[in-house]
């Protein structure tokens, strides 16, 4: 009994894509006026260091330490890819993965200009529709190309011990399945 009620609860606290009601067109004020304190759209790192963001990302950013093995792994092979990062600044999945990820890019010394970083509003949606293009269901999606070629996707949460780990098996051509992949 416990196990589905952790089960219920887990699945109706997830990042997931939500079913649009055909209701409806209008959004109640309420859900309006939270949706102008989320960053929607393509966004740098620096806006998440900025308020009202600053206040859940700034901490999660320096108390993380990657684990050394996977961020040796990383940093060796990071450079030889291009990343697209979606995530939601109202999702504590994206609030968990997000500052980790940015600070393994630090630490590896990625360029930053083969990263681009955008935010989604609490239907998954983005004001170019990218979530459509992207295949985006679950946030954070962390989307690798190499050559222009999507060679892997980090969806939600790690499938190893760790993000490091599992970007780690990502970056060095590992096979790597994410939380969603058949």
């Amino acid at each position: 009994m416990i196990r589905t009620i952790f089960l219920f609860a887990a699945i109706a606290l997830s990042c997931v894509n939500t079913q649009k009601s055909n209701l409806s067109s209008e959004k109640p004020k309420e859900e309006s006026s939270v949706q102008s304190d989320i960053l929607i759209g393509p966004f740098h790192k620096e806006d998440l260091q900025a308020k009202p963001y600053a206040g859940w990302f700034n901490p999660r950013y320096e108390k993380f330490t990657p684990e050394n093995e996977a961020l040796e792994t990383i940093k060796e092979n990071i450079n030889d890819y291009q990343i697209k990062l979606f995530m939601g600044t109202w999702c504590g999945d994206s609030k968990r993965e997000t500052p980790k990820m940015l600070k393994l890019l630090d630490e590896a010394g990625y360029n930053y200009n083969n990263l681009e970083m955008f935010a989604v509003d609490y239907d998954k949606t983005t004001p170019d529709q990218l979530e459509e293009k992207y295949d985006i269901h679950h946030v954070p999606t962390i989307i690798f190309y190499k050559d222009g070629k999507e060679v892997n996707r980090f969806v939600e949460y790690a499938q190893g011990a760790s993000l490091e780990e599992d970007i780690a098996k990502i970056v060095s051509g590992e096979e790597y399945h994410d939380s969603y992949s058949d």
